[in-house]
């Protein structure tokens, strides 16, 4: 069998569902090892999900930028004998990855949404107008790989983990980050990890309130198109799309949101999409499952209330 290297970033010891996830694919691979910046405790977890060995650096490793993640997971790649990483599908993980794709000569697919055991990777592309398989020819295969990709699921046994502390040294650089600010929490799910998004587009005119509404009501995160960011209506954060978030959550809703290719290519891989728009021929209503023509204003509150007499 292979052997996997999965990296994750954990500052309180946890791990998040997407991560779950990784090790979940990477134990169905092969022997999971795992590189591990933040809260050493996190092992322990990423043992209950088959990894058997801890790559960490100690905490200077966060005063770096990405050429030192880089370089700290290079380390880890050579140590374990990695033929496979696996990283999540965030713009930092993919900087990382492009990074380690030129120190390794190692193939770099990103935007994955399954990996074979032959390591046959599928994706999307070209905003989602063809669905590809690629196959790094490389001793090394670097993938980033979309939420909900797997099922996480807990190994058989528990094993012991094993910790390797590595030294500054192996990723030490001139670049340094100077300050970092912490983002406010919503109580929100991740968008990039969400089960459910309702997302908002044109259509609200700057009135995210029934599109949050239905949110919180669904235990959901709030997405947008490019042009509510645009508008300042909501942060660029939550902005889905080729320019913005790639998700695929199991439920899409959208509302006042027209579905041009951008914004298709960002979402059309929802497991369930459920279009609300007041024009008939919104382009959003060619990959809808369902699709319902009239006044978001009048729809969401509607759905609202009625989730509201069904949990009593």
């Amino acid at each position: 069998m292979t052997n996997v290297l999965v990296v994750i970033t954990s500052p309180d010891g946890t791990l998040k569902k997407n991560q779950q996830e990784l090790l979940t694919l990477g134990r169905s691979l092969g022997d999971v090892s795992v590189a591990l910046t933040g809260d050493a405790s996190a092992a322990a977890a990423a043992a209950a999900y088959g990894a058997s060995v801890s790559y960490t650096a100690p905490e200077s490793l966060g005063s770096y930028g990405a050429s030192a993640q880089a370089a700290f997971v290079a380390e880890a790649v050579s140590r374990s004998g990695a033929a496979t990483v696996l990283l999540e599908n965030t713009v930092a993980a993919k900087e990382t990855a492009a990074i380690l794709g030129v120190k390794l000569g190692a193939g770099v697919v990103t935007d994955v949404v399954s990996l074979a055991a032959d390591g046959a990777a599928t994706k999307s592309v070209l905003a989602g107008a063809y669905t590809t398989v690629a196959r790094s020819r490389g001793a090394v295969a670097v993938h980033t790989v979309k939420s909900h990709a797997v099922e996480p699921s807990e190994a058989p046994v528990e094993g012991r983990v094993e910790a390797v502390e590595l030294p500054e040294s192996a990723f030490a650089t001139a670049a340094r980050v100077l300050s970092r600010e912490a983002k406010p929490k919503s109580g929100r799910p991740e968008l990039s990890e969400a089960r459910i998004i309702v997302a908002g587009g044109r259509g609200v005119d700057g009135d995210f309130g029934p599109v949050e509404e239905l949110a919180d009501l669904l235990g959901a995160a709030v997405g947008a198109s490019r042009v509510a960011t645009d508008n300042g209506w909501i942060g660029h954060d939550s902005q889905v799309g080729q320019t913005g978030v790639v998700v695929s959550p199991q439920l899409y809703i959208s509302a006042g949101i027209s579905g041009a290719i951008q914004q298709k290519a960002g979402m059309q891989t929802s497991r369930v999409i459920v279009a609300i728009n007041s024009d008939e021929d919104a382009p959003v209503f060619e990959i809808a499952d369902f699709g319902i023509v009239g006044d978001l204003f009048q729809v969401l509150p509607q759905a609202s209330e009625e989730l509201r007499r069904r949990k009593g």
